[in-house]
């Protein structure tokens, strides 16, 4: 799962980001109001993380922003500011949730799992193609032959592919995605950590196959 960070306290920024990616996120991290607009337009998240008080343009003012051009993507506001006042403006402004400063890793950490939760399909936090399971909260490939404990770049590799079974996803999309946008790794990566997961599916005896289709991209399909 990928997250943008817009918080303009370097060292709470580089602090976030961290304790995220020991988590299984994938963040890229912005200090002003105006580079989190540039990413936003620019990249495919899955949530925001904007601190209210930021130089350029402030994080309601972004927030408001990406409602007006429709965009329903989870957002959380981080701000000192405590007072009731200060919640309901950023609640009714679009916000998803509002967190005050200081807080708990574990209280930010249960927060963006409330808020990039799935609304539909399938129960809690499975994904489940043909007999392979992915547990979200356990971070566990398992199938009835047995299960895989997965971390960091494998996990979500996995959840994006089982999150849009039967679906084209390029190697591209795979490295801005999990890698993150100023990520210099290169697109031979993605093949790499998709051959580990080849051979977990094979010891699983997994139902489901990650299909190549020649220059374009690959999909997660069940065999026939």
């Amino acid at each position: 799962m990928r997250l943008l960070l817009a918080e303009d306290e370097r060292s709470l920024s580089r602090a976030i980001v961290t304790l995220l990616e020991r988590n299984n996120y994938s963040v890229d991290a912005v200090y002003d109001g105006v580079k989190a607009l540039e990413y936003l337009e620019a990249g495919e998240y899955d949530g925001v993380i904007l601190d209210i008080m930021m130089p350029g343009t402030d994080g309601i003012s972004v927030l408001r922003k990406i409602r007006e051009q429709g965009s329903q993507l989870p957002v959380l506001l981080l701000s000192a500011k405590a007072e009731v006042e200060d919640k309901v403006q950023g609640l009714d402004s679009g916000a998803n949730d509002y967190l005050t400063k200081p807080f708990h890793i574990e209280e930010l950490l249960a927060r963006i799992r409330v808020m990039t939760r799935p609304q539909a399909a399938q129960p809690g936090n499975l994904l489940q193609v043909g007999n392979l399971t992915l547990d979200r909260a356990a971070y566990t490939l398992s199938s009835p032959s047995g299960s895989f404990q997965l971390a960091g770049k494998e996990f979500q590799m996995m959840e994006l592919l089982m999150s849009n079974p039967g679906n084209l996803i390029s190697t591209e999309r795979f490295l801005e995605k999990i890698w993150g946008y100023n990520s210099d790794a290169e697109l031979s990566v993605v093949w790499v950590y998709l051959s580990y997961l080849r051979k977990k599916l094979g010891a699983l005896h997994a139902d489901v196959r990650i299909k190549a289709t020649r220059n374009t991209g690959y999909r997660l399909e069940e065999i026939r």
